[in-house]
């Protein structure tokens, strides 16, 4: 079984390990992904749902929830540029822009987010536009002039204090939402995080995010016009089977449904791998390996020897999984639920929402399933922990039919106000729950396909891409990265880390991985170099700014004053 002996090993084929075999066969070398799903591409694929299809028609398609490609992405979408396309010349040319985001409420005014109608020059255009976002959910003056002050904070911040002080402490209590309004929480604290950065406000760490809500901000007005961005199929159509067929080309070996049992590590190197299939074991051996497995099931290959080799890796096993898996719903007639991502602010199980066919123009509905289906409504459940107000259960203790009843009901009670019906029950040809769920008993669900959450602290635990065993990398969306926060940007970019390293361990001279790091508004550069020293006599950080409660920018002594004399110059990218 697997008698082959690769230059490179790569451990999973999700998009971590497409990315890096994909690099490395570009740059030369020879190249085996183990995967071991039966189809490549991890929490990035499409599901053909079984038993769906009849008189000749394709499966109905399921994909892992919400899936965006926000403006700041740049490693993804640079890699789906180097990918010949089915009818287009690219990869990335299947993408469609997604320029709206629905902030729902069960009890309020439901919120549209669009992008500035032209582009913002000055960041002051962005923290008018989010003022205004607030006052039109109820937030009132003194709560909205908090926030954007906490966000000037963040922006204003070096990267030692991120690091050493609100990489300490989470969201929630760095907006201090215990202490406002309930309009506060619900709109700026949780929902805004969960909208833009599909992250829990009480669990993630104040540095991550909200450093990414501020890119996601950042994305609305910036001078290119980088919004939202989404496939326009099903992944596996339009990018996952045409990267696979592309990698084959380069000459990459790819092997399916073989589960990596055992790595082997002896004299602070690892000497090989057992792989399984159907029950039978065989042992590789590669010049160098690649692992891009989740956390989950890499911590239980790490042996004594290999956590002391770099004792980064036995620390694995602190680093926290959340689920936020998806359940896709099949509706007769289309439902368009915004021009974009929906986001369910008051729902009880964190809902998240897009209406794909809007952007599907090239689908023949007609052939899917059983030509019955008009729409598809993909949610993703981001928290499985919280009770529901209406049933007192979470999510995780649900049967599968208790959590499609109970989404449906939470997405009822969001859209279907004053009278109006979006949502018609009636209308609802079928369902299917991500597959990653399964069921030991008829009530207790089991995840096999977690996400780790960047809990406060949790950077200490979380490897580089080059460990210390000098013949291993990593390319998985848990390492430290830029993005900084559980992705398919960040899995893309820890491949790119790992062949730089790789590269530099063999004394190559083949050029390296583009690597971006995340683009700051180029005003606060001086603010950043004052905090710097602010931060080393250990004084409180003092942004030169404050904002009103409807956004403009205020001076706060000489150094503001100074700042926006000069904010004429800058613009809200670098």
């Amino acid at each position: 079984m697997l008698n082959v002996t690769p230059s490179v090993a790569v451990l999973g084929g999700g998009v971590g390990g497409l990315s890096a075999a994909h690099e490395l066969a570009e740059r030369g070398f020879s190249v085996t992904v183990y995967e071991s799903r039966a189809t490549f591409g991890g929490k990035a694929r499409s599901i053909p749902v079984p038993g769906s299809a009849s008189e000749g028609r394709s499966p109905l398609p399921a994909e892992h929830g919400v899936r965006l490609l926000p403006g700041f992405f740049r490693h993804l979408p640079d890699t789906m540029d180097r990918i010949p396309g089915r009818g287009r010349e690219r990869v990335s040319d299947e993408l469609v822009a997604a320029e709206l985001a629905l902030v729902a409420r069960e009890a309020g005014r439901n919120e549209v987010l669009a992008p500035a109608p032209e582009p913002i020059d000055a960041f002051e255009g962005v923290t008018r536009r989010l003022a205004a976002w607030m006052a039109q959910a109820g937030i009132e003056a003194g709560e909205r002039a908090f926030f954007l002050h906490r966000l000037l904070v963040l922006l204003t911040s070096c990267e030692e204090r991120r690091l050493e002080q609100w990489e300490h402490e989470t969201w929630w209590s760095f907006v201090a939402a215990e202490r406002r309004s309930p309009a506060f929480r619900a709109f700026v604290a949780d929902g805004l995080l969960r909208a833009l950065v599909a992250a829990p406000a009480r669990e993630v760490s104040a540095r991550t995010g909200g450093y990414l809500l501020i890119q996601r901000l950042l994305d609305l007005g910036r001078v290119e016009g980088r919004s939202d961005r989404v496939l326009g199929a099903p992944a596996n159509e339009v990018w996952i089977d045409p990267w696979v067929e592309h990698l084959r080309a380069l000459g990459v070996e790819l092997h399916d449904s073989v589960d990596v049992v055992g790595i082997d590590c002896g004299d602070a190197r690892i000497e090989g791998v057992t792989l399984e299939r159907d029950g039978a074991r065989a042992t590789i051996a590669a010049d160098h390996y690649v692992a891009a497995l989740p956390v989950e099931q890499l911590v239980k290959l790490v042996s004594p020897e290999l956590a002391t080799a770099d004792p980064r890796l036995g620390r694995l096993h602190r680093l926290r999984t959340r689920w936020m898996n998806g359940i896709t719903f099949y509706l007769r007639d289309d439902v368009p639920v915004a021009g974009g991502p929906a986001f369910y602010a008051d729902s009880d199980w964190a809902l998240t929402s897009i209406s794909p066919r809007q952007f599907w123009g090239r689908v023949d509905f007609a052939r899917l399933g059983n030509g019955a289906v008009g729409g598809i409504l993909s949610v993703g459940i981001c928290d499985w922990e919280r009770p529901s107000r209406r049933t007192g259960k979470v999510a995780s203790m649900c049967s599968a039919q208790e959590i499609k009843d109970e989404v449906w009901a939470q997405l009822e009670a969001h859209l279907n106000r004053d009278g109006a019906v979006m949502l018609d029950h009636a209308d609802l040809v079928g369902w299917y729950l991500d597959d990653h769920i399964s069921y030991p008993n008829p009530t207790a669900a089991a995840n096999t396909d977690p996400v780790v959450v960047n809990t406060p602290g949790s950077s200490e635990n979380r490897p580089e891409a080059v460990t210390r065993v000098p013949n291993l990398f990593l390319a998985a969306d848990f390492v430290r990265t830029h993005t900084d926060v559980a992705t398919m940007e960040a899995a893309n970019e820890a491949a790119r880390r790992a062949v730089n390293g790789l590269l530099d361990a063999v004394g190559s001279p083949i050029r390296r991985c583009a690597v971006w790091p995340l683009p700051e508004p180029a005003l606060f550069a001086q603010a950043l170099a004052l905090d710097r020293v602010l931060h080393r006599l250990r004084l409180p950080p003092r942004p030169p700014l404050r904002a009103t409660p409807d956004g403009a920018l205020e001076p706060v002594g000489p150094a503001g004053r100074l700042f926006l004399a000069q904010r004429a110059r800058y613009t809200a990218t670098p």
